[in-house]
C-alpha cells in the first residue's frame, strides 16, 4: 500500500494547488495511457465509457467485480494516480458503500467519486444516509492506510426540487455537509455558469469540481473563480464515438475515408498503448570523474 499511499499524497497535492488541474476520464487502457503520454498528472475513469465498453448502460447494473477487475486493469497499467468513479457506491447503506471503496483501492485506485443520485429511482438519497456513506468511505481508507481523495458528487441543481435558486441552495447545503463529513472535493454536477460557480465556491471554501460541457468557462476563467478541478465526465467518449459516426457516415454517404486517416495513429502506436509502462528507473549516482591523462614517458 505504500506505493498507492504515495499516489493519493500526488492526486490530493493537484487539489492544493492555485490553479486548476484537467482530469481526463478514461474508459479502458489504451483511453488512460493516451492520457498519461500526453502529459495529464492524473487519470479517473468514466462510470458511463467503463460500463458502456463492457456492455452496461451507466449506473449500477455492471456487477462491482467486473467493474473493479476494469478499473485494476486500468491502474496497473498507468505510472500516474488513478481515480475511480464508483456511481453512488454500490449500495444504499454506509457498510456497502465502505467495501466499495475499499475494493476499489485494492485495485489500484488512489481516490473515488461518489454520487448522491439513486440511479434506480432517479431521486436523490436523503442527506442523512448519505454523510454516512461519506464517513465510512473516509474510515475504510484511513484503516488501509492510503489517503484517499474522496470526491462528493451532488445531483442536486438537477434533480431537487424548487427553481434554480433553491437547487443551488440544497446543492450547497448537502455539499457542505460532505465536506465536513470527510470529502476532499466537492462536485455539483451541471453547475457552468461564472456566476452560479462563483457563488459555490465562495460558499464551500474547499477544492470544488467542475466537468467540461458545452457552455463552461476556459481554464483562464475558471482559475480566476477559485476551481481546482476540472473533470472531461463522460465528453471524451462523446467525442471518440461521434467521430465513429462521421467515419461511418462519410464511407456510406461519400465513400471516401478522409476521417478514418486523417489523424489516426500507427500500428504500433497502438500495441503500445496495451503494455504497461515499466516503473521509472531509480537515478544512478554519478560516475566518478575521470582521472587527468598522464603524460607518456
Amino acid at each position: 500500500m505504500s506505493e498507492l499511499a504515495e499516489k493519493a499524497e500526488a492526486f490530493r497535492r493537484l487539489h492544493q494547488e492555485n490553479r486548476p488541474f484537467v482530469l481526463p476520464n478514461a474508459w479502458d487502457v489504451p483511453s488512460a495511457r493516451v492520457f498519461e503520454e500526453l502529459g495529464f498528472p492524473a487519470v479517473a475513469t468514466s462510470s458511463a465509457g467503463l460500463m458502456v465498453s463492457h456492455g452496461y448502460p451507466d449506473g449500477q447494473t455492471m456487477p462491482r467485480r467486473e467493474l473493479m477487475q476494469a478499473v485494476g486493469r486500468i491502474a496497473h497499467a498507468l505510472r500516474v494516480p488513478l481515480s475511480a468513479d464508483l456511481v453512488s457506491g454500490y449500495g444504499r447503506g454506509a457498510k456497502a458503500v465502505a467495501a466499495s471503496v475499499k475494493a476499489a483501492v485494492e485495485a489500484g485506485a488512489i481516490g473515488v467519486n461518489l454520487e448522491d443520485l439513486d440511479t434506480a429511482s432517479g431521486t436523490l438519497y436523503r442527506l442523512p444516509a448519505q454523510v454516512k456513506k461519506i464517513r465510512a468511505a473516509r474510515e475504510v481508507a484511513g484503516a488501509l492506510g492510503v489517503p484517499v481523495v474522496l470526491n462528493a458528487r451532488t445531483d442536486a441543481l438537477r434533480q431537487a426540487p424548487g427553481d434554480d435558486a433553491a437547487r443551488m441552495k440544497e446543492a450547497i447545503r448537502r455539499s457542505t455537509a460532505y465536506r465536513d463529513a470527510g470529502a476532499d472535493c466537492v462536485y455539483p454536477m451541471g453547475l457552468t455558469d461564472p456566476a452560479a460557480i462563483a457563488t459555490f465556491v465562495g460558499a464551500l471554501q474547499c477544492p470544488v469540481n467542475v466537468m467540461v460541457r458545452p457552455g463552461l468557462p476556459d481554464l483562464a476563467e475558471l482559475e480566476r473563480l477559485g476551481v481546482r478541478r476540472v473533470s472531461f465526465g463522460p465528453g471524451a467518449s462523446y467525442a471518440t464515438f461521434g467521430l465513429l459516426k462521421r467515419i461511418g457516415e462519410e464511407i456510406r454517404q461519400h465513400g471516401t475515408f478522409r476521417a478514418l486517416t486523417e489523424g489516426a495513429i500507427s500500428y504500433d502506436e497502438l500495441n503500445r498503448l496495451a503494455t504497461a509502462k515499466p516503473p521509472a528507473p531509480a537515478a544512478s549516482p554519478a560516475p566518478p570523474p575521470a582521472a587527468p591523462p598522464t603524460e607518456p614517458s
